[in-house]
């Protein structure tokens, strides 16, 4: 028992450490030593964990750090998008709550950064893998409940996933451009400015009129 933790302890040393790295140096330009200096460990005991290397621990890295990320975005779709009382309120408050990971995880977004950057350097299946485990999921769970509030004639949606797309675009994609996707810290007067006039432009488009 005692060796299996040690084993997942020098593991999650590594993913840490190479998150760190990647983010920092990219993905082309990082290397196994880099990583096993960042994370504490020899480059032996990397490769003890990852057989294929950077490949394969850059995978993981984007992978897990993705699925940690819909966690939170997940709990807040269940803080603030069930029992709906104010509509335009709470998408508010649920559109902040979607871009706090931004600040909370930023070694993953620095990573995502470099993603973006490198993509025409980057095996497809890993931008497949990220796209899979992060944003398209993402997309996926807000498309689900704005299903709901349509049916629950809070928002007139007939494709929910083209609503949950024109919700994140207006609410959050002017917030990663200023920002440089959590590079760069903004007020928080004018990311509530952001997201407010966000949330009345979607609303205009999809709140379900009363007749």
């Amino acid at each position: 028992m005692r060796v299996r933790q040690g084993l997942m302890e020098k593991r999650q040393a590594i993913v840490r450490g190479a998150r760190r790295v990647f983010g920092r140096d990219g993905y082309t330009r990082a290397g196994i030593d880099s990583i096993a200096k960042e994370a504490g460990v020899s480059s032996r005991t990397i490769y003890n964990h990852f057989p294929e290397g950077k490949a394969q621990l850059f995978r993981v890295v984007v992978v897990e750090g993705s699925e940690e990320v819909v966690r939170a975005h997940v709990d807040a779709i269940d803080r603030r998008l069930y029992k709906v009382t104010d509509l335009e309120a709470d998408l508010v408050d649920f559109a902040h709550a979607w871009m706090s990971p931004m600040d909370k995880y930023r070694d993953h977004f620095a990573v995502v950064r470099q993603l973006r950057a490198e993509v025409g350097h980057i095996p497809q299946e890993f931008l497949d893998a990220w796209r899979a485990a992060g944003p398209d999921r993402a997309l996926k769970e807000v498309a689900a409940r704005f299903r709901e509030l349509a049916e629950e004639g809070l928002l007139d949606a007939s494709d929910p996933a083209r609503a949950a797309t024109h919700f994140m675009q207006l609410t959050g994609a002017e917030i990663s451009d200023r920002t440089y996707q959590g590079a760069v810290p903004i007020a928080d007067e004018e990311r509530d400015e952001l997201i407010t006039s966000g949330v009345r432009a979607f609303l205009r488009g999809y709140e379900r009129r009363r007749r």
